[in-house]
């Protein structure tokens, strides 16, 4: 409980604040490029530790038993550095003057609220220009073959991403950080980024990251509940969505994903815009037939994605940034991708075990 946690009134005020500091915050800066072109990005930290030390204990000879150890052993060790980490900084943060704003700004750079409507509306702006730019940035967001994807493909894995996501880069972290604080979220994250590096149902990592793809599961069982229920209080708030329809198709079709979390955004989303979302994907060589969620129109386009994304932000309005890019003084240029804090992020396709930062790709070539 959380008052177990917090037995302290004003503990819950301070956690509260930090909170509300840390969502506005990323919200109106997101990940600045500039900060992070000089330090690395927490997750990217994360990920490179993973990268390394998946290259030693992951070796093709190895039997699948001994595969399925290591990957255990890499997992508690970058989650047991990590959640060190987060506790090192809740005591310097009690320790310090005005230690509180460390928090606020640690706990800000593991959001993804701001990062995740900038991504999902860059698939919007370079889909209106062309369908190789669309197909160009949303490969930087999901795992399927862009080539395989029409404009309505395209439109269609931004929206999923937008509905995963929620619960991958905004809900769960929130989530974790109310349960057990800073070292909360710091092990979540090093979940959630040790199932986006190794979590696959591939040669490679089918029995490695066996256990990095069950804790994921494991650690997002609740929050994905949660955040379809939050996609359906949304829609009670919002003018276009109908959250009678979308509680009915969460129920009705969550359960028809092949991820055990991803289906209640996904579903939520589809039948509170009244979309058809999901159904066969392809990965590469491999094709997904998953079941579609919802049984509205699954032609979507640009607009689409504008239309759904704008509600999620909330500091839409905050910033000169912003504003520049409603006035169009900021060209976007697929040509020259945007330096970017999550590694190979640049790269058409994104190479799969690339550690993707805040934004993970979809589960449906997970476990």
């Amino acid at each position: 409980m959380l008052t177990d946690l917090y037995p302290d009134p004003t503990a819950g005020l301070v956690l509260a604040q930090i909170l509300l500091f840390a969502l506005a915050l990323d919200s109106a800066l997101g990940d600045p490029r500039w900060l992070y072109s000089v330090v690395s990005h927490p997750v990217v930290v994360i990920g490179r530790l993973i990268e390394r030390l998946e290259k030693r204990l992951n070796r093709p000879h190895f039997t699948r038993g001994l595969k399925i150890w290591q990957g255990m052993l890499l997992s508690l060790w970058v989650i047991g550095l990590t959640t060190l980490a987060g506790v090192v900084i809740t005591l310097m943060a009690g320790w310090l003057p005005a230690g509180w704003v460390l928090e606020v700004l640690a706990v800000s750079s593991l959001l993804a609220f701001r990062g995740l409507y900038d991504e999902v509306k860059r698939v919007a702006t370079f889909l209106k220009r062309s369908l190789a730019d669309g197909r160009w940035a949303v490969s930087k967001i999901v795992g399927r073959d862009p080539e395989s994807l029409d404009e309505a493909g395209v439109a269609r894995a931004a929206v999923e991403s937008l509905a995963e996501n929620f619960s991958d880069g905004v809900v769960a972290p929130l989530f974790w950080y109310c349960l057990f604080g800073l070292p909360g979220l710091c092990a979540y994250k090093a979940i959630n980024t040790l199932d986006s590096m190794i979590g696959h149902k591939n040669e490679r990592y089918e029995a490695f990251g066996k256990f990095a793809a069950r804790l994921d599961d494991l650690a997002n069982l609740i929050p994905a509940r949660l955040a379809g229920f939050f996609i359906v209080l949304g829609a009670a708030l919002h003018p276009a969505a109908n959250h009678r329809k979308a509680w009915r198709t969460m129920r009705r079709d969550a359960r028809k994903h092949n991820s055990p979390n991803a289906g209640w955004q996904e579903a939520a989303m589809a039948g509170a815009l009244d979309f058809a979302l999901a159904g066969p994907r392809r990965y590469g060589n491999h094709v997904v037939d998953d079941p579609w969620m919802g049984n509205g129109r699954s032609d979507l386009n640009s607009a689409d994605i504008e239309i759904r994304a704008e509600p999620l932000h909330p500091g839409r309005d905050m910033g000169r940034g912003d504003k520049r890019r409603r006035s169009g003084s900021i060209r976007l240029r697929p040509t020259k991708p945007p330096p970017s804090c999550y590694p190979h992020a640049h790269r058409y396709p994104p190479p799969r075990g690339s550690p993707p930062g805040h934004l993970p790709t979809d589960k449906s070539v997970h476990y």
